[in-house]
């Protein structure tokens, strides 16, 4: 390989190694934008377009559990959601992707956190990991002390053990 090939490749490689190491972008990940819901695909994903422009994303509402769209609650958690944010300027912060390539996200509608104000209003559980009863563990105990929303029935079904006696809903 003569010594400008060489040079060449090198560089190539170099700008390469560069590329793959950079962040996907300060709009995909950590950093906060803002953008508009486009869609409520149930309590707890959304769809929405950067401010800023660039591809509509989805995400799911990092924190919160709702029920699945064919469980009992669900279409309410989803309507619930739909008040609160379809066609709104949100503030969004992406942590992670989860295994779906979703964003994990906290939103902000007015200066209120969405996944605090959905478990509030009890039509989301907060999320459970392990032995944690999750971010908004305080949200949820009110939610229940009220009887809010699905806290209303006397037993409500965690969204992950309906998933697993059921499986996934049915797309309509």
């Amino acid at each position: 390989m003569t010594p400008p090939a060489r040079h060449c490749r090198v560089h190539v490689l170099w700008w390469l190694g560069v590329c793959l190491a950079w962040p996907v972008s300060a709009v995909d990940e950590g950093a906060a934008y803002a953008a508009r819901v486009t869609r409520v695909f149930d309590g707890d994903t959304v769809w929405v377009k950067p401010l800023q422009g660039g591809r509509y994303r989805k995400l799911r509402i990092d924190g919160i559990d709702a029920p699945e769209i064919c469980q009992s609650g669900g279409v309410a958690s989803r309507e619930a959601l739909a008040r609160r944010v379809l066609n709104q300027v949100v503030e969004v912060r992406v942590h992670r992707h989860d295994d779906y390539g979703r964003g994990l996200a906290r939103l902000a509608h007015q200066g209120d956190d969405v996944a605090a104000w959905m478990v509030r209003q009890g039509q989301a559980w907060s999320y459970r990991w392990r032995r944690s009863l999750g971010p908004f563990a305080d949200e949820e105990a009110a939610a229940r002390a009220k009887r809010r929303g699905l806290f209303g029935d006397a037993s409500p079904e965690l969204p992950r053990d309906f998933r697993r006696r059921h499986g996934p809903c049915q797309l309509p």
